[in-house]
């Protein structure tokens, strides 16, 4: 998957937040002034990636997102892991934990789902 720019990951957010939508009524809730040239050009260059799809009806064209936005998240996943951990998940999770202050609820969550997701667990279900 093709990575976005900080723009199109703009555009991406507000269709998956309010699904199918033409130019005007992304613009009207875009996050920060956007010029119409503008946002159109971001609007080509996402269905040109196969991220979004457009539709005509009458003169209108409605602007959907084809990407899923768990999908994209985990493709920057990767490439986060792969650009500054060498690849490493375990890396990228031990620095993300160690540079935020999670709280006694938020630890006890990942311990639970550390144990939910652990192999073991899996290896013990299957017999």
């Amino acid at each position: 998957m093709s990575q976005f720019t900080a723009g199109e990951l703009e555009v991406m957010q507000i269709l998956w937040e309010h699904g199918e939508l033409k130019p005007a009524e992304i613009q009207a809730v875009f996050p920060r002034e956007i010029k119409n040239p503008a946002l159109r050009s971001v609007l080509v260059i996402l269905v040109d990636k196969g991220h979004v799809s457009r539709r005509q009806v009458g003169k209108a064209f409605f602007y959907k997102a084809r990407t899923h936005r768990n999908r994209a998240f985990r493709s920057m996943l990767r490439e986060l892991a792969d650009q500054f951990c060498e690849g490493s998940t375990r890396t990228l999770l031990f620095n993300l934990v160690q540079s935020e202050k999670l709280s006694d609820d938020d630890i006890a969550e990942l311990e639970r789902l550390a144990k939910d997701s652990s192999p073991l667990k899996e290896k013990r279900s299957e017999s």
